[in-house]
């Protein structure tokens, strides 16, 4: 092993640049991985966040309205009288937590906080919004039965599901995450060719060496272990540094930053970005044993 050991130091020596550059680009790649990994994570946890706080609105006629969904104009006293029996229903009440109604006034309150500092709020009046019954559901993917229940009923503009905002931004932030997954796949490939062509590199340099070697009947692993090594010991600190790279993206922005301006929401923690770095590391690992091993069988073989 003192030898194996020697081995990769003189290795390391040798290919200096080439060594850094292994490690660089084994640090990059992986940190787009983690990176990935704890997006999806992200996205995991503000599904189950958001998903069990999304509410169904029923948005009444107003003045406003198409004349066409709401031929009567604004909804009348009576009809959002219906509506409301219709919710507190037997048939209708065992899906619901709770729900509540917002007149024009709470409505034009709402909108002004919203919309703060934004031109269109001086031009909104509380007539052009719409008296809204906002309902909770005890399970939030059985919105459509409300939906259903409501659509087209005397009085009743729309039925909305806040759900279906958030699938489009979703969406984005997995477009985003498959993004990053892709450029990390880009650069974890530049890497395995970076690692193989360094082993080719210090194989070569060491061509006589492995040639006596040989004559003295030294077993192929016994002349691979080294340059195997050489290229898992420079993918390991690749991924030592990309590992705490996450950790920091975590502390820093996602902790330090992002929850304290955005408190209404739940982020990933340390310990989801702890359980992250170990497989950063294993895939390092396995990457460059893989890389190096298969370059320097096929070098011995010609």
């Amino acid at each position: 092993m003192k030898f194996v050991f020697s081995e990769v130091a003189q290795g390391f020596r040798r290919n200096l640049s080439m060594v850094v550059s292994v490690i660089l680009v084994t640090f990059i790649s992986l940190t787009f991985v983690g990176t990935a990994s704890l997006l999806q994570m992200q996205i995991g946890q503000m599904k189950n966040y958001w998903y069990d706080r999304a509410q169904v609105a029923v948005y009444m006629c107003s003045d406003v309205s198409a004349t066409d969904v709401c031929p009567q104009g604004e909804a009348s006293e009576d009809l959002k009288a219906a509506v409301k029996e219709k919710l507190e229903s037997n048939t209708l009440s065992q899906y619901i937590d709770k729900f509540y109604f917002e007149d024009h006034e709470q409505a034009y309150a709402t909108f002004q906080e919203q919309f703060k500092g934004n031109a269109v709020a001086k031009y909104v009046t509380a007539k052009q919004l719409n008296e809204t019954y906002w309902v909770k559901l005890k399970d939030s993917t059985k919105s459509q039965i409300i939906t259903e229940s409501f659509t087209g009923v005397a009085g009743v503009e729309e039925v909305r599901d806040q759900r279906s905002y958030l699938d489009q931004i979703f969406s984005i932030l997995n477009a985003a995450s498959l993004a990053a997954i892709g450029i990390a796949s880009l650069m974890l490939f530049s890497a395995a060719l970076l690692i193989s062509t360094t082993i080719r590199l210090s194989a070569y340099s060491r061509r006589r060496e492995l040639g006596i070697m040989r004559l003295v009947g030294a077993s192929n692993f016994y002349i691979q272990l080294p340059f195997i090594l050489e290229g898992v010991v420079a993918a390991t600190i690749g991924s030592l540094l990309s590992g705490a790279a996450v950790l920091g993206i975590v502390q820093f922005f996602v902790q330090g930053y992002l929850a304290e301006r955005l408190p209404f929401t739940s982020f990933v923690s340390l310990s989801d970005g702890l359980l992250v770095v170990p497989l950063l590391i294993a895939a390092g690992i396995v990457l460059a044993a893989l890389a190096s091993g298969l370059a320097i069988r096929r070098y011995l073989r010609i």
